[in-house]
């Protein structure tokens, strides 16, 4: 797998948690204490985000990392 595409699929992943909790992207952004144009650029696989980056995202989704990096 090339990094684009595990980027790419990493932010499929968020997104798709994001919307199963209803929440936007600004809403998500506040929660996990980001900008609304960096959680649209790791949605869209155009940020390679840090291990911490995820671990907020994570905890702001009431999830954990391997969730969010749990793709096939």
């Amino acid at each position: 797998m090339t990094k684009a595409t595990l980027l790419k699929k990493i932010g499929e992943q968020i997104a798709a948690l994001r919307q199963e909790q209803g929440l936007s992207q600004s809403d998500l952004a506040r929660l996990a204490g980001k900008d609304r144009q960096s959680i649209h650029k790791v949605e869209k696989g155009q940020m390679n985000a840090s291990v911490f980056y995820l671990s907020e995202i994570a905890t702001a989704l009431k999830t954990t990392i391997a969730d969010i990096v749990n793709i096939e």
